[in-house]
């Protein structure tokens, strides 16, 4: 029997309006974070709570980062912040980072060379980063 990835929407009180977030859980323990929208001040709560609620379920988190169209210095702070409990807990988060946008806030930042970044999901999933 084949096991297939589930997928589940966040019901937090921005979706669909801001930011939508979408998680797919995989059998190996793998889950895809999909985040669609705006990432700032008000949104950046809500992103924070759900990246955390994956990290301590998963021991690996792929964040897809393409659907961003605004990234702020909350948002960044909110990665950041993952990032550094990921590595306190020993668990792999990836960015799959693609939007432009985002890609030069973690450029101005210098932000981009913390984080593991690849191409696609699969390639996130796979580790060929």
């Amino acid at each position: 029997m084949t096991l297939l990835p589930v997928t589940l929407s966040n019901a937090g009180p921005l979706s669909s309006d801001i930011l939508s977030l979408e998680v797919t859980k995989y059998p190996s323990g793998a889950r895809v974070v999909t985040v669609i929208g705006e990432i700032d001040g008000l949104t950046a709560p809500e992103l924070n709570a759900f990246l955390t609620e994956q990290l301590v379920a998963g021991q690996a988190v792929v964040v897809n980062l393409d659907g961003v169209r605004f990234m702020g210095s909350a948002g960044l702070a909110v990665l950041f912040e993952a990032h550094q409990f990921a590595l306190r807990e020993d668990l792999d988060l990836r960015l799959v980072c693609n939007s432009q946008t985002v890609g030069w806030a973690l450029d101005a930042t210098g932000l981009r060379e913390h984080f593991v970044i690849a191409d696609t999901v699969p390639d996130a999933l796979m580790g060929s980063c």
